[in-house]
């Protein structure tokens, strides 16, 4: 591979590691055209990259996504026809894995759907266009693109009848219109209005093993979504970031250390501080002040690293982006290649002329500003190594929807990287009891490939969670690491080599116990293949529910995914109810599932004497109909299950990270303090049993 094509793929590599939304290789162009008789077309102008197919609109039952038009909003027309390619065919092949013959385009596709003008005054025309692109290996998530019309768009040359002009408008109900598009109308609610809408528009569904059916007539629906922050507050809610943050400083500062153990930074160490004690010969004290501030230099360029993605997107957008399939799917990809550059497959190097750049900034500088450009070179040199670590520093942290928790990973992390430079500047005779660089540099990097390799799974799963294709599922994803692990151990013994490994004369005996870890935790996860909790791991594996086999599983017999269904049937059964806001793509909840609600007295006490109602806040199903809602001064649009209940958990609770439990009265007031992640069976209890007995006083 030539190595400007290489450095381009490398500074791509670098910018995708912040969460940022994903390209789709379909671009899309709206457009209204008049198309006669009073009728306008709508036209959806898609131009798909070089490599990239995209499906037909219509496409058999049983097949993949096709491409199709959703109205969020339609006023003062309706929709006429179909929604179809305008002057080009489809090239149609059969295709094995769906065992039927699908339609598919390249290049530059117009697709339209035509539009019946009953007033122009009122017109608004509000939806997406979802299409999933493909490629030879793999295939984008059926992604919305937005597009918005109002009067003002409407074709100069649009005339229609007196009599039309005078029509109310409607919706689309019995005009001719394909199964894919669906038109409703977009209102201003409040949050009851919202969920009653909801649940009269879908069926009202009661989980297997309730005793009655429940009655929605037996609630307070305006109740129900009122805001209980300060109720919460007097009771002594808990601060949930506190532990978030902490768990983050933790884990950046550990990453750290062992970012300062890969070819890339280990070889800097001596070189830096020998360059400090040669720069001030004369005064080690200078050369002591120059090392702390070089350090300190380290520690700010990542911090705002961090604070500059969360203020780009926001906490709460990190985190909705963070459990969405396609950004989980395109770091899961990120970290194959990272993984597979740490196996020497090829090296990954940012552009010489950066560091080049940033050498003559060191030379033509003096003082701090100096200082500063050394630590700035330090972080592009050592890109290769430390990027995979950053990238999924910052995606964990996004998942805990707080603003400063990109920034803290990225203290840790970088105070971790700092401390040598720093020590052993002050202490320089250290130097000489530094293991020398060597092939022992390689084997650690292939080491963190093998790490990176299983960790990149976590991602492809919440991908597969939050899109419920059902393909990674717990046992699969069990198989993959025991030999993942196994292959690690055999590695340590020299059994298998990589490109770059020297032949191993002797096996050292930090290998050797590095192998029996290995091995050790991959017979550990083997019970897991048939339902064993695994209970230190409970966090990263897919949750049990996916587990295709299971031995003497116990799962909840009674768990309601409404709200006001929920409440309807604690208020008929005389019960409080015990809420939970989680996610598929949520490591904790996971945990929380697996650890403490799966221990035999918690589970028995919920059952007995609570209404269990889970809720999860990356649940795609879209509403039966768009809802908008006033917040912060805004409107939003609520499109999924999962932005209802993310938004009822905003709105009554004033709080969004996952897992969040709290106990109800059946008219939707806390009974006792809200209870965050944490693995102490005994808390969870005592939290429970505080609920139940201000609930029976």
């Amino acid at each position: 591979m030539k190595k400007t094509v290489l450095r381009a793929i490398t500074i791509l590599l670098f910018l995708a590691t912040l969460p940022a939304a994903a390209q789709s290789p379909i671009s899309w162009k709206f457009s209204l055209e008049d198309a006669g008789n009073g009728e306008v077309a709508l036209v959806a102008k898609a131009t798909v990259e070089q490599g990239w197919y995209m499906y037909d609109t219509q496409i058999p039952e049983g097949g993949p996504t096709p491409t199709q038009i959703e109205f969020d909003r339609v006023e003062g027309a309706e929709p006429v026809g179909k929604f179809q390619a305008k002057g080009a065919k489809p090239s149609v092949k059969y295709d094995d894995i769906f065992e039927m013959e699908i339609g598919s385009f390249t290049g530059t596709i117009e697709f339209v759907q035509h539009l019946k003008v009953k007033d122009k005054k009122q017109f608004i025309v509000e939806g997406s266009v979802r299409s999933q692109a493909c490629n030879e290996q793999t295939c984008t998530p059926p992604l919305p693109v937005d597009f918005s019309f109002a009067e003002a768009q409407l074709p100069t040359t649009l005339t229609i009848a007196p009599a039309a002009a005078k029509t109310p408008s409607t919706t689309a109900e019995g005009s001719e219109s394909t199964a894919l598009s669906s038109v409703t109308a977009t209102r201003i609610l409040s949050p009851a209005e919202a969920e009653r809408e909801a649940l009269q528009s879908g069926s009202e569904t009661t989980p297997e093993g309730a005793t009655t059916s429940p009655s929605l007539g037996s609630i307070d629906r305006e109740a129900l979504w009122t805001p209980v922050i300060e109720e919460l507050n007097a009771l002594g809610a808990e601060d949930h970031s506190k532990g978030s943050l902490w768990s983050i400083l933790l884990k950046g500062f550990l990453w750290g250390f062992a970012a300062l153990i890969t070819p890339c930074v280990w070889p800097m160490i001596p070189i830096t501080v020998s360059f400090f004690l040669n720069r001030n010969k004369k005064s080690r004290e200078k050369a002591i002040k120059d090392a702390a501030i070089y350090g300190a230099s380290i520690v700010v360029i990542y911090v705002t690293l961090g604070l500059i993605v969360t203020a780009i997107f926001g906490a709460s957008a990190l985190n909705t982006m963070a459990t969405s399939a396609a950004f989980n799917l395109i770091f899961f990809a990120l970290l194959l290649v990272f993984a597979f550059s740490f196996m020497g497959a090829f090296e990954l190097v940012l552009p010489a002329s950066w560091t080049n750049k940033m050498d003559s900034k060191v030379d033509s500088t003096s003082g701090i500003i100096s200082l500063f450009f050394m630590a700035f070179t330090l972080a592009l040199v050592s890109f290769s190594c430390t990027g995979p670590i950053i990238g999924w520093l910052l995606v964990d942290a996004a998942t805990h929807g707080n603003f400063l928790a990109p920034a803290i990973g990225m203290f840790g992390f970088a105070v971790a990287l700092a401390i040598p430079f720093t020590l052993f500047a002050i202490f320089p005779s250290w130097l000489k009891s530094l293991p020398k660089s060597g092939s022992w540099l390689n084997s650690v990097k292939v080491v963190l490939g093998f790490i990176v390799l299983a960790v990149s799974l976590k991602f492809l799963s919440v991908a597969d969670l939050a899109a419920g294709w059902g393909l990674l599922n717990r046992d699969v994803f069990l198989a993959i690491w025991i030999v993942l692990f196994a292959m690690l151990g055999f590695y340590l013994l020299g059994k298998i080599k990589f490109k770059g490994d020297s032949d191993l004369t002797h096996v050292s005996l930090t290998r050797v116990f590095l192998a029996m870890a290995s091995f050790t935790f991959a017979i550990y996860m083997v019970p897991g293949l048939w339902g064993a909790p695994l209970k230190p791991i409970s966090s990263i594996v897919p949750p049990l529910s996916t587990q295709d086999f299971k031995l003497g599983d116990k799962p909840m017999t009674l768990v309601f995914d409404d709200y006001e269904t929920g409440m309807a049937y604690a208020t008929q059964t005389d019960k409080p109810v015990l809420l939970q806001f989680g996610g598929h793509g949520c490591v904790n909840c996971h945990k929380m599932d697996a650890t403490v609600l799966a221990d035999d007295k918690v589970r028995e006490l919920i059952e007995e004497e609570f209404v269990f109602i889970t809720l999860m806040v990356d649940e795609r199903t879209r509403l039966p109909e768009i809802i908008e809602v006033e917040e912060n001064g805004k409107t939003t649009k609520l499109r999924t299950v999962g932005d209802k209940w993310s938004y009822l958990q905003r709105h009554k609770f004033g709080t969004q990270s996952q897992p969040f439990y709290v106990v109800l009265d059946q008219q939707g007031k806390p009974l006792s303090p809200s209870h965050a992640f944490d693995e102490n069976v005994d808390s969870y209890v005592t939290f429970l049993q505080a609920g139940l007995r201000n609930f029976k006083q």
